[in-house]
């Protein structure tokens, strides 16, 4: 698992998985926090971005100067990321569905130029969570 303790405004926590080329990135930037997924075998990162989701706006936060814990955990095979917010999932890819899931769900509907993600939304999954989580904790 990596991690990282942050405030909202400024972070930023990449994640490789352990079959290549998959990876996620967390990173905030300012106004929100975004989840990326992305194919490390692209030179620049904006060419690498598979998919990406909202994970939080700032100005929403209940309390946005105090410090938070991003961590990412990978499944065991390497195709499903889970990226968790003081504990709570917040977010899901899975490189194998090459879906994304939010619990913003925004965007609410998926249009990359490459085609080869699915077009679906990013609606939250709890199947998808308790699938991953009975995989990492059994």
């Amino acid at each position: 698992m990596d991690s990282l303790i942050f405030k909202p405004g400024k972070a930023f926590l990449a994640s490789d998985s352990c079959v290549p080329p998959w990876t996620v990135v967390f990173e905030d930037e300012g106004a929100a926090g975004y989840f990326y997924a992305c194919d490390r075998g692209h030179a620049q990162m904006e060419d690498s971005i598979l998919d990406a989701v909202l994970v939080y706006n700032v100005s929403r936060l209940s309390d946005p100067q105090r410090d938070y814990l991003a961590a990412i955990e990978w499944s065991a095979d390497g195709t499903r990321a889970v990226l968790y917010l003081d504990g709570n999932a917040q977010a899901i890819f899975d490189f194998s569905a090459r879906r994304g899931y939010s619990r913003t769900n925004f965007p609410n509907f998926q249009d990359q130029a490459n085609g080869l993600w699915s077009r679906a939304s990013h609606e939250w999954s709890d199947a998808m969570l308790q699938s991953f989580e009975a995989e990492i904790y059994k």
